[in-house]
């Protein structure tokens, strides 16, 4: 099977990748991580922006490598709530038999990232600033930086892709058993 993710960040490319080696044990599986774009802000700034950014991912991929089996867009974001600042991410997963959507845990960031956040910077850049690092959005993440990595972004992505999967391990419940693939079980 062929699964394009929707970006080339080698983050998401591993999140990907071990959750679907998880969820396919038996299949042959190839991946590839190509560049498109969102089709929102650079820092999704909604829980809605955020999962647009992921469809229209998705969509783009899907466009570019039609021939594909899976087209996958992991969008991260943030919202405010009341005087604080959340992080999370939105994962869409589109077969040729339907589509499935995972949310990540999601975490308070501290002040002083949010209020780069609020100036325009975009939240790998904030992190960088404030935890004097270098890219850490293709490395550890807000999530690595505040967890001393105990949570990295690809463990915190891994669970949400595994749940946009679930339409795809149980497809007589979402895709009316239409589905091209189905997973083996464990």
């Amino acid at each position: 099977m062929k699964i394009i993710i929707a970006s080339r960040n080698p983050v998401k490319i591993e999140a990907v990748s071990q959750a679907f080696l998880q969820v396919f044990v038996e299949k042959s599986l190839t991946f590839s991580g190509i560049n498109v774009l969102s089709g929102v802000n650079d820092q999704p700034m909604s829980d809605e922006e955020t999962l647009r950014g992921a469809e229209n991912r998705v969509e783009a991929a899907k466009d570019a490598v039609p021939e594909a089996d899976f087209w996958v867009g992991v969008e991260g974001g943030i919202e405010e709530i009341g005087h604080q600042m959340t992080a999370f991410a939105w994962v869409v997963v589109r077969g040729k038999a339907g589509t499935g959507k995972g949310k990540t845990a999601t975490f308070f960031l501290p002040d002083a990232v949010a209020d780069y956040i609020r100036e325009g910077i975009e939240l790998g850049e904030a992190d960088d600033k404030v935890f004097g690092t270098n890219n850490s959005k293709q490395k550890n993440g807000a999530v690595g930086l505040l967890t001393r990595d105990l949570i990295t972004r690809t463990s915190l992505y891994l669970p949400a892709v595994i749940m946009a999967l679930i339409p795809f391990i149980n497809p007589q419940l979402y895709h009316e058993g239409k589905a091209p693939e189905t997973p083996a079980k464990h």
